[in-house]
């Protein structure tokens, strides 16, 4: 960690003195653990999924639901072995699997937590990102992850330029979601309909951004053979987290711009997971106050 590039941003600092773009050093901050009952069926499942929500993040979006943690370390420092012993007990409370939430930072403590107990742990791990993610800190995942959970949020440059200063999303994304593919291949789900290994791309529908969203649509079916990955097509956005700098993103999606952009997934021959509107409430947004819940 003495020259950090495990993210695109390249910052090169020296993490085991000072924090790097991410906000944090070389300690793992996790804000709260949880047996999470709102991700996707396959991923909640009826017991819920091991989620471990990880303090900083190497995008920093404006619209962030996540930004109580993502903009500031706050939470509880772990050593990998605390970390360790933290998968064991999701796995014991019944988790269906271990998820990773915006991880990126922390890949290499997390990897070395994962080796303590790769001998006793039995449920998949699932890598929840961003999708900002560069090829040789996934190549470094190579059979320790089962499940990519990536965001793949803007086609338009000047769209991710804006809203979260990386104008180089599309093409950093891309090769990750590829790479993330390569490692875990046919999305395959258990007899109860768990996810035991595969690719979910999550992609949340902002407004006035459809257009971009089908964009994104087109360019993923380029990509991948879309019968063995699924989509989650979400229209959870809230206006609630954004700065009065976006005017624009000051409502939620109208059910014209979020339709629009499903029929287009339908006609491209996806499959996989699509929101209610009603979703775009900030209740599914997990509170950072209580105490961790198992």
């Amino acid at each position: 960690m003495e020259k950090c590039n495990l993210c695109p941003r390249q910052c090169n600092a020296d993490r085991s003195k000072k924090i790097g773009f991410c906000l944090c050093n070389d300690k793992p901050v996790i804000s709260k653990y949880m047996l999470h009952h709102w991700e996707e069926p396959c991923i909640s499942g009826k017991n819920g999924s091991g989620a471990i929500f990880f303090s900083g993040c190497t995008l920093k979006c404006v619209f962030c639901q996540n930004k109580e943690i993502s903009r500031q370390p706050k939470g509880t420092e772990m050593t990998e072995r605390q970390l360790a012993n933290l998968f064991l007990q999701l796995q014991d409370k019944g988790a269906h699997n271990i998820n990773l939430i915006t991880p990126t930072h922390f890949t290499k403590q997390i990897i070395s937590a994962l080796n303590i107990v790769k001998h006793k742990l039995y449920i998949p791990v699932v890598y929840n990102t961003s999708g900002y993610e560069t090829v040789d800190t996934l190549k470094m995942l190579s059979g320790y992850v089962d499940i990519f959970l990536p965001d793949f949020k803007y086609y338009d440059s000047f769209l991710a330029e804006k809203y979260s200063k990386a104008p180089d999303y599309f093409e950093i994304a891309s090769k990750a979601i590829c790479e993330m593919f390569r490692q875990v291949g046919k999305y395959t789900e258990d007899e109860n309909g768990i996810l035991k290994k595969g690719v979910i791309i999550r992609h949340l529908v902002l407004p006035a951004c459809r257009h971009d969203s089908v964009k994104i649509l087109e360019e993923i079916k380029k990509l991948l053979p879309i019968s063995d990955i699924r989509l989650s097509l979400m229209s959870q956005f809230t206006p609630d987290f954004v700065p009065k700098e976006y005017p624009e993103l000051s409502r939620r999606i109208t059910t014209f711009e979020y339709n629009s952009v499903l029929k287009k997934a339908t006609e491209l021959g996806f499959e996989g997971f699509f929101q209610s509107r009603e979703s775009a409430v900030t209740s599914y947004t997990p509170d950072f106050k209580k105490q961790n819940e198992m």
